[in-house]
């Protein structure tokens, strides 16, 4: 018997993209989707699975490289409220989508915004899809808001990076969440994952490398130990890495006030939150930890 749920996708950046492997593993199981509640990138893999564009999504975000991701990021020096526009990067997302209105999909979905106004949570349930997942995503400094309806929205994990709550009715009796703030594990992507995505920055400097170390052997001399570098973030990256490390925070106290009848965790340390060409590595990673998870509450999805 095909059981009905209610999904529970959380923000993270690149980390969401597990989202899609978990999505796979859920449906080999035999559940039915009937909703899906997303925040941040939670909110973009759940509309674009609720719009029935998953495969397209995912075909396109494996395709990225980490050029592609350098490429997307169009920053801006005259913006107000934000370093990034985001036009590039929302223009093409739109054309995976199409144009369609959240009340019209086949599945219920609703994208979890943040209010500057009133500095409350939005639940977006109407209105043109790609603008909710808009604002849904808008990680305040970074991106620039999104106005809808006179409210100036920014990203949901501002206030609710987790959002699951008793009172959304839709029918189903039983949730199944995904974290994305799972704790740090020594193999966060699960066994055998794919190898990333190799730029052309990446082909350039293995070239080189490989260069420089024929010339070393023939010359019969030792390859210097490199000096491990530590990696200087900068002010975006360090926006980034705090805003992460509060959502994991409150996505951790919402899970106490609302537990689901079953959690996937996504471990924190398998991607930063721009590594989105770690594309293939991450949806194994959501296959994996979805099946860990549903090994441990066997007990309650037989129920």
């Amino acid at each position: 018997m095909t059981k009905a749920i209610r999904l529970i996708l959380g923000s993270g950046g690149a980390r969401g993209l597990a989202h899609i492997g978990a999505i796979r593993e859920i449906e080999k199981r035999g559940y039915e989707i009937k909703s899906v509640i997303g925040c941040s990138v939670g909110a973009i893999v759940g509309g674009y699975y609720c719009a029935g564009k998953l495969d397209r999504f995912e075909e396109w975000v494996c395709s990225l490289s980490e050029w592609d991701v350098v490429r997307f990021m169009d920053f801006s020096l005259f913006s107000k409220n934000g370093i990034m526009k985001g036009d590039l990067l929302t223009d093409t997302m739109r054309e995976l989508v199409g144009e369609q209105r959240i009340e019209d999909l086949p599945i219920s979905f609703a994208a979890v915004a943040t209010n500057l106004n009133d500095h409350k949570e939005v639940w977006l349930t109407r209105g043109d899809l790609f603008d909710a997942i808009r604002a849904s995503m808008a990680i305040p400094g970074l991106m620039t808001p999104k106005e809808i309806d006179g409210k100036t929205l920014v990203d949901g994990g501002l206030l609710n990076p987790l959002p699951g709550a008793p009172t959304y009715l839709d029918g189903t009796q039983f949730t199944i969440a995904v974290s994305l703030a799972g704790r740090d594990v020594d193999q966060p992507f699960g066994p055998n994952p794919p190898e990333p995505n190799e730029s052309p920055i990446d082909r350039y400097r293995k070239s080189i490398d490989e260069f420089l170390g024929s010339i070393q052997d023939k010359l019969g001399l030792e390859p210097k130990k490199q000096k491990e570098v530590k990696e200087e973030l900068g002010v975006s990256g360090v926006m980034l890495e705090a805003f992460d490390a509060m959502q994991q925070t409150i996505a951790r106290y919402r899970l106490a006030a609302y537990p689901p009848d079953v959690l996937i965790e996504i471990p924190n340390n398998v991607c930063r939150t721009l590594e989105v060409y770690k594309a293939r590595q991450l949806i194994h990673a959501g296959e994996h930890w979805a099946r860990e998870a549903f090994e441990h509450h066997a007990h309650l999805a037989e129920n």
